[in-house]
């Protein structure tokens, strides 16, 4: 199953991706993701099993116990397309190493700004969060005016370039919040799990939960899918 996930790119937002780069242990070395937590659990050689019910058994009472070191010997690389508003959230967790693209050294395309879906509603009782939904036509409203501030903002962008401004100054015409950047991040399977549970949940910011939820469903679950069982069990469900 983990061979299969190596190259795999899942769609996010409306032009946003997450595509698993690199996995370690590595598909090829014929040890699972689980399996290399155990094996280190236990100090022993790489391969070497008590078979698959005492593995389980023992990896379910790590997490249980939160006995977490282990689970550091697992790690992810992914390359990631999420806009701005995403990568503020995402940058907050500084257990993952992350290099991004620079618009410095690429110019920005036509098409690389998010346009929402929908437009939540400020919440009445949270400062930092959105509830509901706005009326279909004032929506409707609102997105052809988001897209007619991205259409000039990117006309003077172009226009700067023309004229010969260096890129990393005419990129102050592009509307920051909302330009997609493409990033390679890394990190071990013990923080992925503290990123998910704090990233999936209902009060996280959208643009961010839904890469959550698909790291979560495509490849943490695929790659190491009794750990996954047992952070459903004692730290979702917990929580």
């Amino acid at each position: 199953m983990a061979e299969q996930l190596l190259g795999k790119r899942v769609a996010v937002l409306d032009k946003g991706w997450i595509e698993l780069i690199d996995l370690m242990p590595h598909p090829a070395s014929g040890i699972s993701g689980d399996l290399a937590i155990i094996n280190a659990a236990r100090v022993s050689f790489l391969g070497e099993s008590k078979g698959p019910q005492r593995d389980k058994r023992l990896l379910f009472y790590l997490l249980r116990n939160r006995h977490t070191s282990p689970f550091e010997m697992v790690e992810f690389k992914f390359r990631v397309r999420a806009p701005l508003v995403t990568w503020w959230q995402w940058v907050r967790h500084r257990t993952w190493n992350m290099n991004a693209q620079s618009g410095r050294y690429t110019p920005f395309q036509e098409r690389d700004f998010y346009l929402p879906d929908f437009w939540r509603k400020q919440s009445s009782d949270n400062k930092q969060a959105s509830e509901g939904l706005l009326a279909q036509q004032a929506d409707a409203d609102l997105r052809q005016k988001l897209l007619a501030h991205y259409q000039e903002g990117f006309r003077l962008y172009s226009e700067a370039l023309a004229a010969g401004v260096s890129r990393e100054m005419a990129r102050l015409f592009l509307p920051g919040f909302s330009v997609y950047y493409t990033w390679v991040c890394k990190i071990d399977a013990h923080n992925l799990m503290h990123f998910l549970r704090l990233r999936m949940a209902e009060d996280a910011q959208y643009e961010i939960r839904v890469y959550a939820k698909a790291i979560y469903e495509h490849f943490f679950s695929a790659a190491l899918p009794w750990t996954a069982q047992a952070f459903q069990e004692y730290i979702l469900n917990a929580d």
